[in-house]
């Protein structure tokens, strides 16, 4: 039988080690998909380097347009970037009845809908492993594998940045700062860190997660988003002191009211496996109703980890490419025509627990006027911890821990005790997850 044709867009890190795999796998994989796969073409603007990668193995053009309209490419692998040339280029190999394999994750999640549609118009396959926490096999396993589930829900650390910059304050004790310098100058860290650090990066990841689990569209622009880059090291510590890890989450719940889609950082219980990850690795917790609790773990970038799952994507969509289109796998898990119309919750209709901090002036009473304005606001206080004032020092940390309560009783609740004239600046929220 002949080789699958492949026609490569970008050849740099998660390119070449694409083409390295193959390369180097080539039997074991023809032997799982049950014919060769091989890049004939590769697309990259860097011509001369591109050509150095291949070694005269493939063909090499600086057109990625050319490659999706080709009639001698069966399935375009799109691993440029970005959300304009490349959804551009997707939706031209579709249209030319190309299978699309991408790691795009921001592409997905901002215009997916179109996508997907387009290729069950068409007929065609749209793959995307790789988009999501690297060579873990997230996407499969909720499409495919906890099938027979109802899904409850998701808890990841989806973005191995603010995961390394947070191990690195916890361990060093060292402030945000330092500890994205750090990153910075180890490669985990862009120049211009802002995806990674305000969460954006874990928020397109956690929207493709929500929709497979849950059977919904794509709605990116309603997920609630909330970075690692005001947290404190001294937050850092009451967490520890109080049995917990701060993480930055992506968790996405199905409730009664709707459906909760929220990246930010979430104290832990030390207990929960998901709390040891450290470092740039990736863990992605899923409760369905049937299985219980699985934790997916492994690294969520680099060359040959992302390049795992791309090429993974490659045999399943090479043994599925002759089968009927209405019997493969949905795009997003469910039948196209049975997605759901849940609404996703805002973030002020959550209901979760919470940590609390707030500096206070060492008076009496000022304790009674703090869990005098929680109770009016129906928020119980689950723990709290009060800090011995240093010598000559004339303010203190109180730190709470509440039980679950509506985040807007906790926005409001937090306003009046800022007003307090005992109270100095703001108060610091974290929420809290039990992950039972």
């Amino acid at each position: 039988m002949k080789p699958i044709r492949v026609g490569l867009l970008g050849i740099g890190t998660v390119g070449g080690g694409t083409w390295e795999v193959l390369n180097r796998n080539a039997g074991e994989i023809r032997r799982r998909a049950g014919r060769a796969i091989r890049i004939s073409v590769v697309a990259d603007k860097a011509v001369a380097r591109a050509r150095k990668i291949v070694r005269g193995k493939a063909k090499v053009v600086a057109d990625a347009f050319s490659v999706a309209k080709s009639g001698d490419v069966e399935i375009v692998v799109e691993l440029i970037g970005g959300t304009t040339v490349a959804k551009a280029l997707v939706l031209e190999a579709i249209r030319h009845g190309k299978h699309v394999v991408t790691a795009n994750k921001a592409l997905l999640a901002k215009h997916g809908n179109e996508i997907f549609a387009a290729a069950q118009k068409k007929g065609v396959m749209v793959a995307f492993e790789a988009a999501v926490a690297g060579g873990v096999p997230i996407i499969k396993a909720l499409r495919e594998g906890l099938s027979a589930n109802r899904i409850e829900w998701i808890a990841g650390i989806i973005n191995g940045t603010s995961n390394f910059i947070l191990s690195e304050m916890r361990d060093k004790g060292i402030g945000f700062g330092e500890a994205l310098k750090d990153a910075q100058g180890r490669g985990y860290a862009e120049t211009d860190p802002t995806f990674d650090i305000e969460g954006i990066d874990a928020a397109h990841k956690l929207t493709i997660l929500s929709a497979l689990a849950f059977g919904i569209p794509m709605q990116l622009k309603k997920c609630f988003v909330e970075g690692v880059q005001k947290l404190t090291g001294e937050d850092i510590r009451y967490a520890e002191e109080l049995g917990y890890r701060i993480k930055l989450l992506g968790i996405t719940k199905r409730t009664e009211k709707g459906i909760e889609l929220r990246v930010h950082p979430t104290l832990v219980p030390t207990r929960r496996l998901i709390a040891n990850v450290e470092g740039v690795m990736n863990a992605i917790l899923v409760k369905g109703d049937a299985v219980g609790a699985t934790l997916y773990y492994g690294a969520g970038a680099g060359s040959l980890p992302t390049a795992s799952a791309v090429v993974a994507d490659l045999v399943d969509v090479t043994r599925l490419i002759t089968a009927d289109p209405e019997h493969r796998v949905p795009h997003l898990a469910f039948q196209p025509d049975q997605l759901s119309d849940e609404p996703i919750l805002p973030i002020a209709a959550v209901q979760t627990s919470y940590y609390l901090r707030m500096r206070v002036l060492d008076r009496p009473g000022v304790l009674a006027d703090v869990t005098r304005i929680l109770a009016d606001s129906k928020i119980s206080i689950g723990a709290m911890v009060q800090k011995e004032p240093g010598e000559g020092e004339s303010r203190v940390d109180i730190v709470m821990l509440t039980h679950r309560a509506l985040e807007r009783n906790v926005n409001a609740a937090m306003q009046r005790i800022e007003k307090l004239s005992t109270v100095v600046g703001r108060v610091t929220r974290i929420r809290l997850e039990e992950l039972l």
